[in-house]
């Protein structure tokens, strides 16, 4: 690699920060998923969505959007592919008409033990132990939460 100019202050080269290579990674992380993900009809979105219904079955717009960093203008076309392709229905809370339910359908469910296999084929390509992923995990779950 070519040598920086003097002026050049090192804290602002490329490969001193800490951002381009979490931005990099996260881009490819989610190539990866991309052919496990085609096979099933999904986008890596809707798989997150669809985490979180495997999860609870039920939850508000809000709720999905807080915990996927995603705002309503973001989740709500994608909520809407998805409740036409019949894994989720999306419905006014009858205490609350502001809040709208995401709920879990059985074709929603169905693909659950489609995907189960994902995580372990992504680690298997990660060439990362169990220690080591849980140790990554944890320190990228403290950066978000110092970001948050």
């Amino acid at each position: 690699m070519n040598t920086p100019p003097a002026s050049v202050n090192p804290v602002q080269q490329l490969e001193n920060q800490l951002c381009f290579p979490l931005y990099a990674a996260s881009r490819m992380l989610t190539k990866a998923y991309q052919p496990y993900l085609q096979e099933l009809d999904l986008t890596y979105p809707q798989y997150l969505v669809l985490l979180l219904l495997w999860e609870h079955d039920e939850l508000t717009v809000k709720a999905l959007g807080e915990q996927l960093l995603l705002d309503s203008g973001t989740l709500t076309p994608l909520l809407k592919r998805m409740e036409q392709k019949y894994w989720l229905s999306r419905r006014r809370d009858p205490a609350d008409e502001r809040m709208v339910l995401i709920r879990l359908l059985p074709a929603g469910r169905a693909l659950q033990a489609q995907a189960c296999h994902i995580p372990a084929q992504l680690l298997e390509k990660l060439t990362l132990t169990p220690t080591e992923f849980e140790a990554l995990r944890r320190q990228l779950q403290h950066i978000l939460t110092q970001l948050a």
